[in-house]
C-alpha cells in the first residue's frame, strides 16, 4: 500500500474531545453550526485511513440529501488522484482500499446485513430509532466504534435517552455537549449571528438549536402548554379576518375566521370539488373581510378565480422562508395568548405540528401522514389580522364601488 502523510484538520478542544476519545460509544449534543459535522468527518476519515483493505465505514443520516451533502464535502476535501468515488451510490474508496459509504436511514431494513467497522450517526435526534437498531447490528461482529451527533430535539426520542445514559457515566460511553457559546469562543460562528437568531426565533426553538436545552414539547414550535392556554369556546362575534388553506390531494379545505379579539369565530372544514369550493369560499367570506388564501401550486388558479369577484381575498404563496415567517408569527401569538380557538381538530393539529432545522432555516410541518390544514388556515388568518392597513384599503374599495353603483342606479 502507498505510504501516506495525513494531517488532522484543526479542531477546537470541545470539538476534538467529542470524537477523538477512547470510548466505543460517543454521543455529542451540539447546537447548530458548532462544528459537529466537521469533527465527525475528520474522525471517520482518520479511522478509515487506519483501516485494512476491504473494511467499510458508514456515515448514516436521516435522509439521502443529508448523506449526500457530507459525501460531497469529504470528496472535495480529499485528493482526487488518490481516491475512487461513486456519486450515485455515495461511496469513497481510499488509497488503502477501505471504503466510506454514506447511507440514508429512511428505510431501516436496507441497513441490515453488512459488517461495518465504524459509523457516524448524523442528526441522531431526527433519525428513526429503527435505523439506529439496524446500524448497531452491523457493528456486532467487528465491535466497531460509533459516534452519534445531533441537535437537541425534545425529550421523547432515543438519542436524548441514550445521551442521558452516557452523561450519567456509562463506562463504555463518552458524552459531550457543545453550545453556541463554545462555537463563538472558538471563532466558528459570530456572536452577532447568535444574537440575531435569539431575536427572530421562538424562545424554545432558540434554546434547543443554540443552547442544547431540550423542551418538553418534542419539537413543537408553539409550546404544548401555550396551546392549551388558548383553548376557548367558538366566539359569537362576527369574523373580521379570514384564513383559507386549500385542499391538496387528500387534505382538507379549511377556513378560519377571527373576530376583533383574535378568537376563532368561524371554522369550516370540507373535502369537495374545486368549483363547489370556490363558491363556498366566496359565499362564506363575503366581500367585507380581508382574507388570505393559500395560493401555492394548485391554489394559484383557484385564488385567481375567486379574486375576480372578491379582491378582498389575497393569495399567500408558501415557500420555506414565507412559511417559517408565518408559523413564527402564529407561535408568538399563541405564546402571548393573542389568539383563541375551540378544542377539536385545530388543537389536535397544533399539538402534532413540529419544526425541523435544515441548512436553510427551520422547516415547519405536520409529521408525515398527518394534516396541518387547520394550522395553516389559523396562521393565515392571524397573519392577515396583523396587516390591517391592507384590509382598510380593500374595504374602502368596496365602499367606493357600492357608492358608484348606487349613483348609477339613481341616475337611471
Amino acid at each position: 500500500m502507498p505510504e501516506l502523510t495525513y494531517q488532522r484538520p484543526i479542531l477546537y478542544l470541545k470539538q476534538s474531545d467529542a470524537f477523538f476519545n477512547d470510548k466505543r460509544y460517543s454521543l455529542c449534543e451540539a447546537t447548530t453550526k458548532a462544528g459537529k459535522t466537521a469533527g465527525g468527518m475528520a474522525w471517520i476519515v482518520e479511522r478509515s485511513l487506519r483501516g485494512m483493505p476491504g473494511q467499510k465505514r458508514w456515515w448514516v443520516a436521516p435522509v439521502y440529501s443529508q448523506a449526500k451533502m457530507v459525501y460531497n464535502r469529504i470528496k472535495r476535501g480529499l485528493p482526487g488522484e488518490l481516491i475512487r468515488t461513486h456519486d450515485t451510490d455515495l461511496w469513497i474508496e481510499l488509497p488503502n482500499e477501505t471504503r466510506l459509504e454514506f447511507r440514508s436511514g429512511e428505510k431501516p431494513d436496507n441497513l441490515y446485513g453488512e459488517d461495518v467497522y465504524d459509523a457516524i450517526i448524523d442528526e441522531a435526534s431526527r433519525l428513526r430509532e429503527e435505523a439506529w437498531h439496524a446500524v448497531r447490528s452491523t457493528l456486532t461482529a467487528t465491535r466497531g466504534h460509533i459516534r452519534m451527533i445531533g441537535n437537541v430535539r425534545g425529550r421523547q426520542n432515543w438519542f436524548f435517552k441514550m445521551a442521558r445514559l452516557a452523561e450519567a457515566g456509562d463506562p463504555d460511553m463518552h458524552y459531550s455537549k457543545i453550545i453556541a457559546a463554545d462555537a463563538v469562543a472558538a471563532g466558528v460562528i459570530s456572536a452577532q449571528e447568535v444574537d440575531d437568531a435569539r431575536r427572530i426565533l421562538p424562545e424554545q426553538v432558540f434554546r434547543e438549536l443554540y443552547e442544547a436545552i431540550p423542551s418538553d414539547d418534542g419539537g413543537n414550535p408553539f409550546g404544548l402548554s401555550a396551546i392549551k392556554h388558548c383553548i376557548k369556546p367558538l366566539s359569537k362575534l362576527a369574523p373580521k379576518w379570514w384564513g383559507w388553506d386549500l385542499a391538496k390531494k387528500n387534505d382538507w379545505c379549511v377556513g378560519i375566521g377571527l373576530d376583533i379579539n383574535g378568537d376563532v369565530a368561524a371554522f369550516h372544514r370540507w373535502q369537495k370539488p374545486w368549483m363547489e369550493t370556490i363558491e363556498l369560499i366566496k359565499s362564506i367570506t363575503g366581500t367585507g373581510c380581508p382574507a388570505y388564501a393559500d395560493s401555492t401550486g394548485v391554489g394559484d388558479p383557484i385564488v385567481e378565480a375567486i379574486q375576480r369577484t372578491h379582491p378582498n381575498i389575497e393569495g399567500y404563496h408558501f415557500t420555506a422562508p414565507s412559511k417559517q415567517q408565518l408559523m413564527e408569527g402564529l407561535a408568538v401569538a399563541i405564546q402571548q395568548e393573542a389568539v383563541g380557538y375551540p378544542d377539536g381538530p385545530i388543537v389536535v393539529e397544533l399539538e402534532q405540528f413540529e419544526y425541523e432545522y435544515t441548512r436553510t432555516g427551520c422547516r415547519y410541518s405536520a409529521p408525515e401522514g398527518l394534516h396541518d390544514d387547520c394550522v395553516c388556515a389559523l396562521a393565515l388568518a392571524q397573519r392577515r389580522r396583523a396587516l390591517p392597513s391592507v384590509g382598510d384599503n380593500i374595504l374602502q374599495y368596496w365602499a367606493q364601488r357600492d357608492a358608484e353603483e348606487k349613483a348609477k342606479q339613481a341616475k337611471v
